[in-house]
């Protein structure tokens, strides 16, 4: 893949800056106002309805403290354990509904960094689980960005980061994507500054490995042998941790819940499709059957693998290759939900950062909108039921980002 400035053509006039950091405070209030009015009532909803289909906010946070209540007071296998969880879950939410009664498909590491979770009341953890997750990304993308040499970033930074659409979203469900999102984005800063904590960051993702996929890849193309073989320590040390804790039980149950997923949620589960970024979704949606939907999302996942490496390679921006690993990472991932999408405010921080340096290229701003307001079309497509317009936003936005790797200077090879 030939990403060399001869082969792009420049654009010949000058692009009118419109993403201004006056326009995206602007924006950014104007969303958090929605989310907050969204938020309070869709919590006054999920408090007074007697509808088991009713969202309610925290339900994935209700999985994580139910499984560290399991962890504390009964055993690890319970967790694995679909008509044992089910039963602990509607024992400590009675009124939560079918939203929250899913299996819990995590690693044994996972089920031990949640534990202390439920150290605290459920309405006290769900707000600091919340406040933690945003924190973190917020340091990362900092860090990964250069942020704040983006004129106006100190003024506005947090607001933006407050109201983005995926961290609202994330929040909506306490989910941990923004805390998995942290990981990514400080293994890429660290990758050549510090290997070590670069292997720990990608070690710690081994607790949601799908997440983790294109990282052993990039990290051969870019010849960082240092923080690969950290890497492979740390996760090594994790998931060996994890299974001394808890036992060969769980981890037998989790391979076994692991193949349910696959069958239940991803292969049949309509709901799923329509929350989804992913090209398998759209596939299904399209009428594809599961082996042809398959096909294709293996196909995209190798040309978004063959582009990250690729730029990595050529490349030791750490903007450059934040960007490209989140956006190659949801295009290659068959499984991701619209609350993981809070992995796109470092490609969006990333972008804006490289166009305030560089100059805007024709349709950057653009897609950075979009990636910006994508979670919210995900988060409300279950009940709208438009087309499937994730993977497009995605692989727009990776082509996007493949256009600005060729215009940027070579960085020096690595020995």
């Amino acid at each position: 893949m030939d990403i060399s400035g001869s082969s792009i053509r420049r654009d010949e006039r000058p692009v009118r800056v419109w993403l201004t950091p006056g326009r995206i405070a602007l924006y950014s209030a104007v969303m958090l106002v929605i989310g907050v009015l969204l938020g309070s009532i869709l919590l006054w909803i999920g408090f007074h309805s007697t509808d088991s289909d009713t969202f309610r906010p925290g339900s994935g946070y209700m999985v994580f403290w139910s499984a560290s209540h399991l962890m504390l007071h009964g055993s690890p296998w319970q967790a694995y354990d679909v008509p044992a969880f089910s039963r602990a879950l509607a024992g400590l939410f009675p009124s939560a509904g079918r939203h929250v009664f899913l299996p819990w498909l995590y690693p044994p590491s996972y089920l031990l960094a949640v534990t202390p979770l439920a150290l605290l009341p459920y309405a006290i953890s769900y707000p600091l689980f919340v406040v933690l997750g945003i924190v973190l990304l917020g340091l990362a993308v900092w860090r990964v960005s250069g942020f704040g040499a983006v004129p106006g970033a100190t003024r506005i930074g947090w607001l933006a980061l407050l109201a983005c659409p995926g961290v609202l979203v994330t929040a909506m469900y306490g989910q941990n994507a923004m805390l998995t999102a942290a990981c990514a984005a400080l293994a890429v800063y660290f990758v050549d500054r510090r290997p070590m904590l670069a292997g720990l960051c990608i070690g710690l993702l081994s607790v949601k490995p799908q997440l983790a996929m294109l990282l052993p890849f990039v990290l051969i193309a870019a010849r960082a042998w240092r923080a690969f073989a950290w890497a492979a320590a740390w996760a090594t040390a994790i998931t060996a941790l994890g299974i001394a804790a808890g036992g060969i039980e769980p981890l037998r149950l989790f391979l076994q819940n692991a193949g349910a997923l696959r069958s239940l949620i991803i292969e049949h589960g309509v709901p799923f499709w329509f929350a989804s970024p992913t090209p398998f979704a759209a596939f299904r949606l399209a009428g594809l059957p599961p082996a042809l939907a398959f096909a294709g999302q293996a196909a995209i996942a190798a040309i978004a693998l063959a582009a990250a490496c690729c730029v990595w390679r050529r490349s030791r921006d750490a903007r450059l290759r934040g960007a490209v690993l989140v956006v190659a990472t949801l295009a290659a991932n068959p499984y991701v939900w619209h609350y993981e999408l809070s992995w796109l405010c470092v490609p969006i921080a990333c972008m804006i950062a490289i166009g305030s340096q560089y100059g805007w290229r024709r349709g950057e701003q653009s897609i950075v909108a979009v990636m910006w307001a994508l979670p919210l079309y995900e988060f409300l497509n279950p009940w709208m039921k438009l087309p499937q317009m994730g993977p497009a936003v995605i692989s727009i936005a990776l082509l996007v980002l493949l256009r600005r790797a060729g215009s940027l200077p070579r960085s020096p090879a690595r020995r």
